[in-house]
């Protein structure tokens, strides 16, 4: 099995629900796609204009897609995080996020033709990245790591990600069986990715 291949049918998984941008570049790196997705869910009574309160949920997936993860990569993917993704998505460039913000999901995906060693497993099992804003009063960011390696077709992921695990499985199973993947579906749709604005 190919890392592109997945990667390929990782992308329809999730564009069912996220706008997907192809390619995306993050600090002068270029990766392959980064998908977002939004929520706004409120409670009103009886007309909008009384609204009791509102929540927005953010999740953020950048796709990574080396030959083979090294302890560089999960740095970089840090540096990803803390230099861009949180301070230019999340906060957008302010101190906090906006006043009705739940909470952020900032996802790496990584798609890797190498099995990972027992040393890289501890290292992706420890990744972590938590931040709460105005103690949770304007929510929390919280970042996942999910780890796909087609040599040995296994996914490892950090604590905040275990939920990812059966998606991650499942995408090994639909490349066996052959299904298209994002690329297909574009081009039945006569669709292209989103494009970034201006690469960072």
């Amino acid at each position: 099995m190919h890392s592109a291949d997945y990667l390929n049918r990782l992308l329809l998984r999730y564009s069912g629900t996220f706008d997907i941008y192809q390619p995306y570049t993050i600090l002068g790196r270029e990766y392959p796609a980064y998908g977002y997705f939004f929520s706004h869910v409120e409670k009103y009574v009886l007309v909008r204009k009384a609204n009791m309160w509102s929540a927005d949920s953010y999740e953020h997936v950048l796709f990574a897609n080396p030959k083979e993860l090294t302890q560089t990569h999960l740095e970089e993917y840090r540096q990803a995080i803390e230099e861009y993704i949180e301070p230019a998505l999340i906060l957008k460039g302010e101190k906090l996020p906006e006043p009705n913000h739940m909470y952020s999901y900032i996802t790496i995906a990584v798609i890797t033709e190498k099995a990972l060693s027992s040393e890289l497993k501890k290292a992706v099992k420890k990744f972590k990245f938590e931040k709460s804003y105005m103690h949770s009063i304007r929510g929390y960011s919280q970042g996942r790591i999910a780890v796909a390696s087609m040599e040995d077709t296994d996914v490892c992921l950090n604590g905040a990600g275990r939920t990812l695990k059966k998606l991650y499985k499942s995408v090994f199973e639909e490349v066996r069986a052959g299904k298209p993947g994002y690329r297909e579906a574009l081009e039945k749709q006569g669709l292209q990715s989103f494009k970034q604005n201006a690469p960072q």
